[in-house]
């Protein structure tokens, strides 16, 4: 009895953990990212300015 209860707690459980990350990705067909350049300044060891462009989707 004890088995049966620990092995469908399992089976349980990793249904469960494999159902939460498949939606994780899902849009809808309308669905379009908001995207934007974002523009990063840093200076190098020189002391020279240093422009990094990273592109930023929400």
């Amino acid at each position: 009895m004890r088995k049966i209860v620990l092995s469908t707690v399992i089976a349980a459980f990793a249904a469960l953990s494999f159902a939460a990350p498949s939606q994780a990705g899902y849009y809808s067909y309308d669905y379009q990212p908001y995207c934007f350049i974002k523009k990063i300044k840093t200076w190098d060891s020189y002391g020279n300015l240093v422009i990094k462009k990273v592109k930023v989707c929400k």
